[in-house]
């Protein structure tokens, strides 16, 4: 009977055995899988993949699309996506299947037909195709990154997708099961033995008492010995499916993360709006966009990329130049040298860039502004004020910096608006309440020389009286928290100088640039000047005993009229 038991644990151990070697083998799930999207899933002209798509199985994921004619892939963070998407119609592939399958597709209805996302600067990069396309979906860097699938906006975006994701090999019942196997023979091979040893003792017959009392010593010590090796297999075997059984139940269970792993993953800081290669990328467009402008003295060229502030100053620019030879121009927009760039983390918009740039020709480095208004419009060159000689640019952290509304004061000495208006005050004012609150260097007097400037055509004016304003603009004003905790703020100051005959028949004479913009040189009636200046100053944060700082400073005649 023992011996039959014996050939049953070692049969039982041997299929136990092999059931954990086939489950390493021929029973092994398949390293990847393909899921692909209903055939029925109505047509859209834009197509999201949802982000949680690339880290659901782990590894990278492989894409196919299928599709009639020329298509757009995009890659953007998925607040970027979504914002662009907008109200238009699109279909969001936003999983797979439990049979792993299929895609879940789902669908959202708004508008018909979208821009062509073509060309968007929100798009880290693009992959364009015809036909078909296989793409390896790898981030291009930390966080998340949702794809955008359209044509032209306008015809539906491609519906054939296919993905294929890493598989789930584990195998958590193989070790488990080849482990209790192993014991299972041990087992059988052990009790099989014992069996063999207590049919050699039976065989001695009757014998004498005394022999059979130490047969009986012997039998009664090797049941021992084998109720204690036969306790101890199968206790291990107990253990090792209980132990199995735990690694299983922990690898199948994963717990919920807990309110503070929420919490601090909410709290994680922001990405920033524009990688370095999206930002490069940008700021070369706009170089070529002023280069063009530039040479032609052509207004038209720089729409693409230029707006505010510097569109109004360079059109003016252009116009004086045509007609006036010697007129200086608007320093250009390089960027082969690029010193820093400024990126905001804020994610709302407007969104608001900054560079600083030398290029060939530059004496100084310059700031160049960048807003992009809304998730369809790029961004455009706003500002360009050169650095003051002799000044130091604040700090400002590279990984994205938070931008502050204007009258925000939250931690600073002055909020943006203040700033501007005390500087506004100091150019228009040499007894300025800001005339020790807000310095420049002993190097770059440009509030000295305006002051003076001012003084000296009111002394020398006989036959006019002459007045001058300085008024901030609201809405240009930019604020970048710098990384002592201060601010940099940036906007435009409308310079006007007007002027007034002191009596009747006495003229005012202007020069050559603002009569190329007025239309004559001499009036009776008077004039008006207007100049658009673009300033930077620096705030230091709450607390500090250190006055505000003029950065960077310029102005373009952007006006001028007879009354």
């Amino acid at each position: 009977m023992r011996f039959k038991t014996a050939v049953a644990l070692v049969l039982l151990g041997l299929l136990t055995l092999l059931a954990g070697i086939g489950q390493k083998t021929i029973w092994a799930p398949s390293a990847t899988f393909t899921a692909t999207a209903p055939a029925d899933a109505a047509g859209a002209p834009l197509t999201v993949i949802d982000h949680n798509l690339r880290t659901q199985q782990g590894g990278t994921v492989k894409i196919n699309i299928e599709g009639d004619g020329n298509f757009l892939l995009a890659v953007g963070r998925p607040d970027d996506v979504d914002a662009w998407v907008g109200q238009t119609a699109h279909n969001t592939v936003t999983g797979v299947s439990k049979d792993k399958e299929s895609l879940v597709v789902e669908r959202a209805d708004g508008e018909a037909t979208a821009p062509n996302p073509a060309g968007s600067d929100l798009w880290v990069s693009t992959e364009t195709a015809s036909g078909g396309l296989e793409y390896s979906w790898t981030p291009p860097a930390d966080g998340d990154w949702s794809l955008l699938l359209a044509a032209d906006g306008t015809q539906p975006a491609p519906s054939s997708i296919s993905m294929t994701f890493p598989n789930d090999t584990a195998t958590p019942w193989a070790i488990p099961l080849m482990v209790i196997g192993g014991l299972l023979i041990l087992a059988g091979i052990a009790l099989a033995v014992l069996s063999a040893r207590k049919r050699d003792g039976e065989g001695d017959g009757n014998g004498s008492l005394f022999a059979r009392r130490a047969r009986a010593r012997a039998e009664t010590k090797s049941g021992q010995r084998l109720g204690m090796v036969s306790g101890g297999v199968v206790t291990a075997a107990v253990t090792a499916v209980v132990v199995a059984g735990t690694g299983l139940a922990a690898n199948a269970a994963t717990p919920a993360p807990s309110p503070a792993t929420e919490s601090a993953a909410a709290a994680q800081p922001a990405s920033p709006v524009l990688l370095d290669a999206q930002f490069r990328r940008i700021l070369e467009q706009v170089s070529n966009a002023t280069d063009a402008g530039d040479a032609a003295k052509d207004a038209a060229k720089l729409a693409d990329r230029v707006g505010g502030t510097e569109l109004e100053v360079r059109t003016q620019n252009y116009k004086i130049r045509s007609q006036v030879g010697t007129y200086e121009a608007r320093m250009p927009v390089r960027s082969t040298k690029l010193l820093t760039t400024v990126v905001t983390s804020d994610r709302s918009w407007p969104r608001s860039v900054m560079a600083v740039t030398q290029g060939d020709g530059n004496v100084v480095p310059q700031l160049l502004t960048l807003v992009q208004p809304s998730p369809r419009e790029n961004y455009k060159l706003t500002q360009t004020t050169p650095l003051q000689p002799g000044t130091t640019f604040p700090a400002i952290g590279r990984d994205g910096t938070q931008t502050l509304a204007a009258g925000d004061k939250e931690g600073l000495l002055y909020s943006g608006e203040e700033a501007l208006a005390g500087l506004a005050d100091r150019l228009s004012n040499p007894e300025s309440s800001f005339k020790d609150k807000l310095v420049e260097g002993a190097s770059s007097p440009y509030i000295a020389d305006t002051l003076s400037y001012q003084a000296e055509v009111v002394a020398s004016g006989a036959n006019g009286n002459f007045a001058f304003t300085h008024k901030v603009v609201p809405e240009s004003t930019v604020v970048f928290r710098t990384a002592d905790g201060g601010a940099l703020v940036l906007g435009r100051i409308n310079f006007g100088f007007d002027g007034t005959p002191k009596a009747s028949g006495d003229k005012l004479t202007i020069g050559d640039d603002a009569a190329a913009l007025a239309g004559g040189k001499e009036t009776t009636t008077g004039m008006v000047l207007n100049f658009a200046e673009s300033m930077a100053v620096y705030v230091p944060p709450a607390g500090s005993a250190d006055p505000m700082k003029l950065v960077a400073a310029t102005r373009g005649l952007v006006g001028a009229s007879f009354k």
